[in-house]
């Protein structure tokens, strides 16, 4: 049976190949009798151009241009599409929308506009503040503040500090040449201290934190610690916050109880061109008030105290009609910083001229009353109203002390 099986698929395959080889043979013979056809290919070319080698011919690879296809960023409104033109364009590409944002412009938001005006700007736009450069406003109030008032305002009070303590190591305690007579005249009224006091708290209390607030990460956080350093500022934060409602209304109180005293008089020239006798053996003579503490009243009081008053107010937002926006912060901000700064240097040289710096001049704000040769030494033309009745020398009412049964009183 194997046998049989053998000699059918011999038999098989002999009969196919004789199939294929009488195929074969027509072919062949069409293919002798017709020419070889060109390639079409051939046909589209052109003729060769006279002289030419025939073969492969070699070219530059710097003279072969590529194709060149259009794309998003051919197009010559491109920097002018929407972020949902690029998009179409170039999917995933939000260049036009952060564009946007670092020029300042409002997207959307849902928080109305009476209780955030800037909720749909992420950065403010391009801004130029005195001394920066032209940057987003942020960077721009950064500039001023670290490059111009912190260095400068520190430059400022140190060279207010140096002088007064060159002027008190070469020249000593100014006045008191004379011996007291121990007849008193009252140069300051209890209201009058009061206001004065209060106003000198809130202002000791409102520099010191003013001035941990600005310096005190250049000499107290490399001591303390972040975490010691920051709670102190915050509970600086909040003292400056609490006193600046107290140094406004004091300081009003201030201005208008000593106005009619700091008036130009006569002899303020004299005192201003002699240097309030700085340099001399005796002090020009002068009213109430001589032409440095008037001085002292109208620029520091009045001009700075001021601006510093009425930009913490607007710091505080307790000013109405303003647009509480950033960039009325951060000018708001650069102001009251620098007035504070010029203020703080004024004053020291008023605390300095209180306390050390003239004999006699602390006991007089501190209980109210000076001898009569402090009076005539310091401000004779005010000594002189008193002695001719101009003004009396004692100006409030002495208190009467009542004992229990209300029969016996007696001055305090």
């Amino acid at each position: 049976m194997r046998r049989f099986l053998d000699v059918l698929a011999a038999a098989a395959l002999t009969l196919a190949a004789a199939g294929a080889f009488a195929q074969a043979q027509p072919a062949a013979s069409a293919a002798t009798a017709m020419p070889a056809a060109k390639p079409a290919v051939q046909e589209d070319l052109p003729p060769p151009a006279p002289g030419a080698a025939g073969g492969i011919q070699g070219q530059n690879i710097f003279d072969v241009k590529p194709e060149v296809k259009r794309d998003a960023s051919s197009d010559p409104d491109y920097l002018k599409q929407n972020n949902g033109q690029r998009n179409a364009v170039q999917p995933g590409n939000n260049a036009p929308m952060w564009r946007g944002v670092q020029a300042g412009k409002e997207g959307y938001s849902s928080l109305p506009k009476s209780e955030a005006p800037e909720a749909g700007i992420l950065i403010q736009g391009p801004v130029q503040y005195p001394g920066s450069r032209l940057t987003s406003a942020g960077e721009a109030w950064r500039q001023v503040r670290n490059q111009w008032v912190i260095p400068y305002g520190a430059a400022l009070l140190a060279i207010a500090v140096l002088a007064l303590a060159l002027l008190y190591f070469t020249k000593g305690p100014l006045g008191q040449h004379t011996q007291d007579t121990g007849r008193k005249i009252e140069r300051f009224t209890p209201f009058e201290r009061a206001a004065h006091w209060s106003n000198a708290i809130a202002f000791c209390a409102l520099a010191i934190s003013g001035l941990v607030m600005a310096f005190g990460k250049f000499f107290l956080l490399p001591v303390m610690g972040l975490t010691l350093f920051g709670f102190l500022t915050y509970v600086l934060k909040t003292i400056h916050n609490f006193m600046g409602p107290l140094f406004v209304v004091s300081l009003v109180i201030i201005f208008l109880t000593f106005l009619k005293d700091n008036f130009p008089q006569r002899g303020d020239l004299r005192w201003i061109l002699s240097a309030g006798g700085l340099f001399s053996k005796h002090e020009p003579p002068s009213y109430r008030f001589n032409a440095g503490e008037k001085g002292i009243f109208w620029l520091g009081v009045f001009l700075l105290g001021t601006i510093v008053v009425v930009s913490g107010l607007v710091m505080d937002k307790l000013v109405p009609t303003i647009d509480y926006v950033r960039g009325t912060m951060q000018v708001t901000h650069m102001v009251h910083a620098t007035a504070a700064m010029a203020m703080m240097a004024v004053f020291i040289g008023h605390i300095y001229m209180g306390t050390i710096g003239m004999r006699g001049a602390y006991g007089a704000m501190r209980r109210g009353w000076v001898d009569e040769s402090w009076a005539k030494e310091h401000h004779a033309y005010w000594y002189e109203d008193i002695k001719a009745g101009k003004i009396p020398a004692e100006r409030s009412r002495p208190v009467a002390m009542v004992d229990k049964s209300g029969d016996l009183a007696r001055p305090a």
